[in-house]
């Protein structure tokens, strides 16, 4: 197998067809493939098929040599593993020389999280507000953290994803994987309010007709660009020091789950997680908020 454009174009419609992976995505592990293959070139090397072990060890001394994160190092790392595993899978070589290559990263950093102390700031004041989409915004702050779902998936939802009388939500997931999410009573209560107060006369103003839940001020559907100012403006209203995104309330959802005992596998579910071991990060976030309050708390700490 030869290095050419072709090759790489075909791994990159494996990513966007088979494994429906996000553009983002692509666009990084196609990023990383042809760093790899510039590095081929340089060391003459004209054939995929011809990388050896000692190979790939002198790709990664470049890489330290670049002074990169080990994140950094490790996603590359990941996605031209990945990229191998496509030619074992299509038949085109037999061995993968990425297999034996490890590169843990040294830290692991730690979801952020809202306290409880702030997350009621937050609701208090998204109550309070007066402004003419403040019912969308509490709609918004209630649903990312009573469901757990990621701002892509907040952003994709419909009407007809609300299931009011099992009070759920359907929630499409990465790889067009699918779960349903229980609304709790706050979140299905400030869901009807901007429903009846916001959107429905926004549509009826603009003349429009979508099936999106969240809309912007024009009647149009709130991207997750969208959502985040939403998001901003609202923490600007605060006393609060810290910034917010939609993933801070995702991994707030999780925390305050696992701290009230509920098992990883539900939260897994909940989440969409595929793996368990990216659920996993939440026992360490408990277990340091423990340390945190133990040390806070006890004199003998």
């Amino acid at each position: 197998m030869e290095i050419n454009q072709e090759n790489n174009l075909n791994f990159k419609k494996y990513l966007e067809v088979e494994r429906n992976y996000s553009p983002a995505t692509v666009v990084a592990y196609m990023a990383d493939l042809n760093e790899f293959t510039s590095f081929l070139i340089e060391e003459n090397i004209t054939s995929y098929l011809a990388v050896e072990l000692l190979d790939v060890r002198l790709f990664l001394t470049r890489l330290h040599e670049q002074q990169l994160s080990r994140s950094s190092v490790s996603r590359k790392l990941s996605s031209l593993r990945q990229f191998y595993d496509y030619l074992l899978r299509t038949a085109q070589l037999a061995e993968n020389p990425f297999t034996s290559i490890s590169h843990a990263r040294k830290y692991v950093s730690l979801p952020h999280f809202f306290y409880s102390e702030e997350m009621t700031e937050l609701f208090e004041t998204a109550e309070k507000r007066q402004t003419k989409l403040a019912s969308r915004d509490r709609a918004l702050l209630e649903v990312l953290y009573g469901t757990g779902m990621r701002v892509a998936e907040c952003e994709a939802m419909t009407m007809a994803d609300i299931d009011w009388n099992y009070k759920t939500v359907l929630v499409h997931g990465k790889g067009n994987k699918e779960r349903h999410v229980p609304l709790g009573q706050f979140a299905l209560e400030a869901l009807e309010l901007y429903i009846e107060e916001c959107r429905t006369p926004l549509l009826a103003h603009f003349n429009k007709e979508h099936s999106t839940v969240f809309i912007n001020k024009n009647g149009g559907p709130l991207t997750a660009r969208g959502i985040r100012y939403c998001l901003e403006q609202l923490m600007k209203e605060t006393t609060l020091t810290s910034n917010i995104h939609p993933h801070m309330l995702r991994h707030t959802f999780a925390t305050d789950l696992m701290n009230a005992g509920a098992d990883m596998r539900t939260v897994q579910e909940l989440l969409g997680h595929v793996s368990l071991s990216s659920t996993q990060i939440y026992t360490h976030v408990t277990k340091e908020h423990l340390q945190a309050t133990y040390r806070k708390a006890h004199p003998r700490a």
